[in-house]
């Protein structure tokens, strides 16, 4: 099954905004001593956050928020040691479970926010771009790891995807790790995508080509 791939845009962005809910807020300003936060205006808890959070020393601060985001999949001595890697390392591009390395960028890019540039300062892509069936039917549903299969033909030999996962980009070799290094995707009925992932994954200099044609064989288009 062929497809039309047109990348319109890759964005890179600093941080997504809409992944902290004004429940995450409170909950966090709380855990930062600031008093009654539910009584607050949602409009303020955001700058309300980034200001309590710098009465407390850079490390303390990010064992806090990582204890809020992620106390479910980390002991607390990982925390501690993730808390202060945090300030010399991009560990949200560097950890070794990639399930994870999404979490730790909303959680490193709040707390670069919050401390001016104390922490180093993470990227993400959001792409922009058209996937359609060359015969004009309507697409299957696709996976993310059918878009980074299709993306594969438009990628460099250079790119980090490309040099990791080369035999699960270009074959019918499953590929789970797709699931984690696409964050997001948003697709529309005329067939655009809006593709969020790391700027460690998938930047703009990683494409070859803007447009280009890509295959999926019948299993992976039915997946």
């Amino acid at each position: 099954m062929k497809f039309q791939i047109k990348i319109n845009s890759i964005l890179t962005v600093d941080e997504i905004r809409e992944y902290w809910t004004s429940e995450d807020y409170i909950q966090l300003l709380e855990k930062f001593d600031y008093p009654d936060a539910e009584k607050a205006p949602k409009e303020t808890l955001r700058e309300l956050l980034l200001m309590a959070i710098t009465d407390f020393e850079p490390q303390e601060a990010a064992v806090k928020v990582l204890e809020y985001k992620l106390s479910d999949h980390l002991a607390d001595g990982q925390i501690q040691q993730i808390s202060n890697d945090m300030l010399l390392d991009k560990v949200c591009e560097e950890y070794p479970e990639i399930g994870l390395q999404s979490t730790l960028f909303h959680v490193n890019q709040l707390l670069f926010k919050a401390f001016n540039g104390k922490f180093p300062d993470a990227k993400a892509s959001v792409i922009d771009c058209s996937i359609a069936r060359v015969d004009k039917k309507p697409n299957p549903v696709l996976t993310k790891e059918d878009i980074l299969k299709l993306f594969s033909v438009g990628l460099s030999d250079r790119s980090l995807l490309e040099r990791l996962f080369e035999p699960q980009m270009k074959t019918e070799i499953d590929f789970p790790e797709a699931e984690n290094i696409l964050w997001d995707v948003k697709a529309s009925e005329d067939n655009n995508f809006s593709i969020t992932t790391s700027e460690y994954w998938l930047k703009e200099e990683d494409f070859e080509f803007s447009e280009f044609e890509s295959e999926l064989n019948q299993k992976e288009a039915e997946s």
